[in-house]
C-alpha cells in the first residue's frame, strides 16, 4: 500500500489533523496527488513517497513561529528597539524615558530559555559577542544617547539573524504554548535542553515518521498503535505519555494494563500528529479552542479554518480583548446549506500552565438560539465593549452572556449585578438592557418553535418596560427630581425581591409605590402570578424601564 491513512479520532487527534492541514497547505503539496480525503471523508491519506521526502522539522518550526510570531516575547522586544531608535532619531536632545521599555529587553533576552538557546547557536551565528556583552552590561537608562543607539542598532541586527529568530522565537513557543499539550519529549526533555531543538524534534519525531513511510509493514508484527491500530515495530513504538491529561506515566504505574503489561504506544505517524495539536488549537484572548466537528475531515478543517479575517483580527494581540469564538460556529453552521443541524463539541484549555481541558457540547437547540439574527445583532453589539471594571479587575460581561447560553445558564445574575451598578452610578445600563434582550428572547426561542410567534409576547414584556418609565418620570416629577437616587431604595427592593423569587414582596412595594401617584396598576402585572420564570422576565423589563433604560438618549461612556 502506497498510502497513508489518518483518521478521524479523539478531539485530540482531530486537533493534530487540523495542524497537519495547515503544514500541508504551507508546504504547496499537491491535493490528491500527495494528499487527499478518502472517500467516506473519514481519514487523510499522504502518499509514502511525499512523507518520507518531506522535512517535517523544518515545516514544523516554520509554521509554529508564523502561527504564534506577533505574539511572542521575541518580536515584543525587537518593535520596543525600533520604537526607541525611532524616538532617538525624531527627538535628539530631548530627555526620554526609556527605562521600561530597556527593562523589558534586558529581562525577555536574559531569561534562562533564551541563553540555553544561544549556548545552542553561537558557534553558527555572526556576532554573538553582542549577546555575550548584554550578559554583562545590560542597556540602561542612564547610557550616553549616542551609546545607546549603536548598542540597539548592533542588537536589532544580531537578532535578525534567521537562526537567532528562529531560536528564541521557538524558546517562547514551546515554553508558553507547546508544552500547554505535551512535554517531556524531544526540546522539552530536560536532558535535552541545552541540545540543537531542530536536531532533537528531528529524532524523536520526524526520521521515525520517514523511515516508518519507507517500509512496508510485515503482516507477522504483532504490536499495533493503540491509535491507528497499524502494525508498528518494537524500534518504532512510542508512549503516549508525553501528551498532557491523557495517560498515567507509564514507566510508575503499569497496574491499569493486563497483566501490568504496557502496550500504551503510538505508531510514528499518530506521534508526529499529536505533535501537532497545539496548531490545531486556536488562541483566543487566554484561552485555546478547537471545535471538534468530527463529522467528515472537510467539517473538521473548516470549522477551524483560519483563512478569514475574523480569525485572524482575533489572535491579532495577547491582551486584545475577548472575541466571540464561538461566532465562528455559527459561519461554520450558516454555510453548511445542505445538513441538518447537529451537535458540535467546543474544548477550550486556558493559558495557565496547570490549566484542564473544559468541554461544552453544543446542542441543537443552542444552535437555533445562536443563529437568531436580533440575538446575533445583541451579542455583536456587546462584544464591542464587552468589559467593566471592577476595582482593579476587569469583568468581561460578552465572554460570561456567550458561556451561559452555552451552558444553558440564564442572564439574570448578570442582569441584576450590572442594574446594581447602575444605581451606584456606572456607565452599564444600556449593557443590561442588551443582556435582557438576550435572556428573553432565549426564553422566548426555548418555549416556540416559530420565531414568528415570540412577537406578541416580546411586546407584553416591553409594554411593561414602558410603563416602569412612566412611573419613573411620575415619581421624579413629584419629587421634582431629574436624579433618579430619590428612588433608589425602591428600585434596590425590587432587585432584591427579583434575585429571590419573591413575587408577593415584588407586588407589594409595586402596589405601595403606585398608590403614591395618578397612575393604576398595569394589567400586565396579572402575568406575575403565572410562575416564576414569567415573574423574572416581566420583573427586569419594568426595572429596565423604571431605572431609564431604553428612553435616556444620553450616551454612555464606555469602558472597553
Amino acid at each position: 500500500m502506497n498510502k497513508i491513512n489518518v483518521s478521524i479520532g479523539d478531539f485530540l487527534k482531530n486537533a493534530g489533523i487540523v495542524g497537519l492541514k495547515y503544514l500541508l497547505d504551507d508546504l504547496y503539496a499537491e491535493e490528491e496527488v500527495d494528499y487527499g480525503i478518502t472517500n467516506d471523508g473519514q481519514a487523510i491519506w499522504m502518499s509514502r513517497e511525499f512523507v518520507k521526502n518531506t522535512n517535517w522539522t523544518k515545516l514544523y518550526f516554520e509554521r509554529f513561529i508564523e502561527r504564534y510570531e506577533v505574539l511572542l516575547s521575541y518580536q515584543k522586544v525587537l518593535n520596543k528597539i525600533n520604537n526607541i531608535l525611532e524616538k532617538i532619531n525624531e527627538e535628539r536632545g530631548k530627555s526620554i524615558d526609556y527605562k521600561d521599555d530597556l527593562k523589558f529587553i534586558n529581562q525577555k533576552l536574559l531569561s534562562n530559555s533564551y541563553q540555553t538557546g544561544f549556548e545552542t547557536i553561537k558557534q553558527k551565528i555572526e556576532s554573538a559577542e553582542i549577546y555575550e556583552q548584554l550578559k554583562t552590561d545590560k542597556l540602561k537608562e542612564n547610557m550616553e544617547i549616542e551609546k545607546l543607539h549603536i548598542r540597539l542598532l548592533e542588537l536589532k541586527k544580531f537578532l535578525e539573524q534567521p537562526l537567532c529568530k528562529e531560536t528564541f522565537s521557538m524558546k517562547d513557543i514551546i515554553y508558553n504554548y507547546i508544552n500547554r499539550f505535551w512535554d517531556g519529549k524531544s526540546f522539552l526533555n530536560r536532558n535535552y535542553a541545552k541540545k540543537d531543538m531542530r536536531e532533537v524534534f528531528d529524532i524523536d519525531f520526524s526520521e521515525p515518521l520517514r523511515k516508518y513511510a519507507a517500509i512496508q509493514k510485515d503482516k507477522k508484527i504483532k504490536d499495533i498503535c493503540i491509535d491507528c491500530n497499524e502494525g508498528i515495530k518494537t524500534n518504532e513504538k512510542i508512549s503516549i505519555t508525553f501528551m498532557k491529561d491523557s495517560a498515567d506515566d507509564l514507566k510508575r504505574k503499569r497496574s491499569t494494563f493486563w497483566n501490568c503489561k504496557e502496550d500504551a504506544y503510538l505508531c510514528p505517524m499518530c506521534a508526529f500528529i499529536y505533535s501537532l495539536v497545539p496548531l490545531g488549537f486556536t488562541l483566543i484572548g487566554d484561552t485555546f479552542v478547537f471545535i471538534n466537528q468530527n463529522q467528515s475531515i472537510g467539517e473538521l478543517w473548516r470549522a477551524n479554518s483560519r483563512n478569514n479575517k475574523f480569525n485572524r483580527d482575533s489572535e491579532r494581540a495577547e491582551n486584545e480583548k475577548y472575541v466571540s469564538w464561538i461566532a465562528k460556529t455559527i459561519n461554520l453552521i450558516l454555510k453548511e446549506k445542505t445538513r441538518e443541524l447537529g451537535n458540535i463539541q467546543i474544548i477550550t484549555r486556558k493559558k495557565d500552565e496547570n490549566a484542564r481541558y473544559t468541554f461544552n457540547t453544543i446542542g441543537k437547540d443552542i444552535l437555533i438560539i445562536l443563529k437568531d439574527e436580533k440575538i446575533k445583532e445583541d451579542l455583536n453589539k456587546l462584544s464591542k465593549y464587552p468589559s467593566v471594571k471592577i476595582g482593579k479587575d476587569w469583568w468581561n460581561i460578552h465572554e460570561d452572556v456567550v458561556l451561559n447560553i452555552l451552558r444553558y445558564y440564564n442572564q439574570y445574575t448578570i442582569i441584576n449585578k450590572l442594574l446594581k451598578m447602575a444605581m451606584e452610578g456606572e456607565n452599564v445600563l444600556s449593557r443590561a438592557e442588551i443582556v435582557y434582550n438576550i435572556q428573553l428572547r432565549t426564553n422566548l426561542l426555548h418555549k416556540e418553535n416559530n420565531n414568528k410567534n415570540i412577537g406578541g409576547k416580546l411586546m407584553n414584556r416591553y409594554a411593561l418596560r414602558d410603563e416602569g418609565y412612566k412611573l419613573r418620570n411620575a415619581l421624579l416629577e413629584a419629587k421634582g427630581s431629574n436624579d433618579d437616587m430619590c428612588i433608589r431604595g425602591t428600585i434596590y427592593q425590587l432587585l432584591n425581591a427579583l434575585s429571590v423569587g419573591n413575587v408577593e414582596h415584588f407586588l407589594e412595594v409595586v402596589m405601595r409605590v403606585y398608590c403614591s401617584t395618578r397612575f393604576q396598576i398595569p394589567n400586565q402585572f396579572i402575568e406575575f402570578l403565572k410562575d416564576r420564570n414569567t415573574f423574572i422576565e416581566y420583573g427586569y423589563a419594568f426595572l429596565l424601564g423604571l431605572k431609564g433604560s431604553h428612553y435616556e438618549k444620553k450616551e454612555e461612556k464606555l469602558n472597553d
